[in-house]
């Protein structure tokens, strides 16, 4: 078998699950900027996770998996169609029939196993889209940092679907259908924006949303006494901030960017506020990323200390912007 779908035109983005939905979309004829989609499935978050199981605490800041995307679907009245399976030979299947019929699918996966992937880091919520097969190969549309069209063989390919681990899902692939037709977008923006502006704010537990940032300001001062290789995992987690996927400050780029585009469509004192406030948030989250790394590299644990106070900041910035935003009129 050899099929590429026709009429298949790669979406450019930075981060993997935007990506992947605006390639769906884009197909579907939706034309809209990444920080829009990111924005629309209300894609700011933050999460401090750490467990007994993990080597080093992991740092988000975004929504979990997934929940971007069934948003934005909903957001523009589009269903998501999703499937998991446990066996292997029926994922392929799943894909395959779509494939045949000249859909492109989405998936998620463990990055680690990937042809295309030089940074090898097990990452079983990363998202790209198939859009062809041939006996051997994969053909996938992924983030600018992954080339935008690469493949992959289908053995390698079957075993990052099938990973298991923090994040995994059993095989999930996913094709979006139109539920009706698009709905006026200054409204579903407006409802994002306050939806998203409260979870954030009023997060279930304390170390997630705006709390989470004050967790991590006092953890991180623990992390020499907690980790058994700092400078790794102090330079890995630097990364992950910044490079992976993020589209640069933990995600604060793509949100301000949304924020200015909302500002140029509807933007009142409120909405300029908090745009103002996330143009200075997100150099700050470089600069807390660029801290931890140096920490990694010379074992000065006077940058973690900093990084730490330049939290506090932070978490206070963010939340004043989140309360303007919660404050306007759906």
């Amino acid at each position: 078998m050899s099929k590429i779908v026709e009429g298949f035109i790669p979406y450019q983005g930075e981060h993997c699950e935007t990506t992947t939905m605006g390639n769906l979309l884009q197909f579907a004829g939706v034309h809209l900027s990444e920080p829009m989609l990111f924005g629309l499935g209300q894609g700011l978050g933050f999460i401090y996770w750490d467990s007994k199981g993990m080597d080093f605490p992991f740092i988000g800041g975004r929504v979990k998996p997934d929940e971007l995307a069934a948003c934005l679907a909903s957001r523009l009245n589009f269903i998501i169609k999703a499937q998991e399976t446990s066996s292997v030979e029926k994922a392929r299947q799943n894909v395959q029939r779509f494939i045949e019929n000249g859909t492109p699918v989405g998936l998620k996966l463990d990055s680690y196993y990937l042809d295309y992937f030089t940074n090898k880091v097990h990452f079983a919520a990363h998202y790209a889209v198939l859009y062809g097969m041939d006996d051997e190969y994969a053909y996938m549309a992924d983030t600018r940092q992954q080339g935008i069209l690469a493949k992959t063989s289908l053995a390698h390919l079957a075993m990052a679907r099938n990973a298991k681990g923090p994040m995994s899902s059993r095989n999930r692939s996913f094709t979006i259908e139109p539920a009706g037709s698009l709905p006026p977008l200054i409204p579903a923006i407006q409802l994002s924006l306050t939806k998203n502006a409260h979870d954030y704010l009023n997060p279930p537990i304390r170390n997630i949303g705006n709390k989470g940032i004050l967790k991590m300001s006092k953890e991180m001062l623990n992390w020499p006494s907690r980790s058994k290789n700092l400078e790794h995992d102090l330079c890995l987690t630097a990364l992950l901030m910044e490079r992976a996927g993020t589209g640069g400050a933990l995600f604060r780029n793509l949100y301000r960017d949304f924020l200015k585009e909302c500002l140029e469509l509807f933007g009142d004192t409120r909405m300029e506020q908090a745009y103002l406030l996330f143009t200075e948030i997100a150099p700050m989250w470089v600069n807390v990323s660029s801290l931890i790394d140096l920490a990694g590299k010379t074992g000065n644990k006077q940058a973690l200390n900093e990084a730490s106070k330049l939290l506090l900041e932070i978490a206070d910035k963010e939340r004043i912007a989140m309360e303007f935003l919660c404050n306007e009129s759906p």
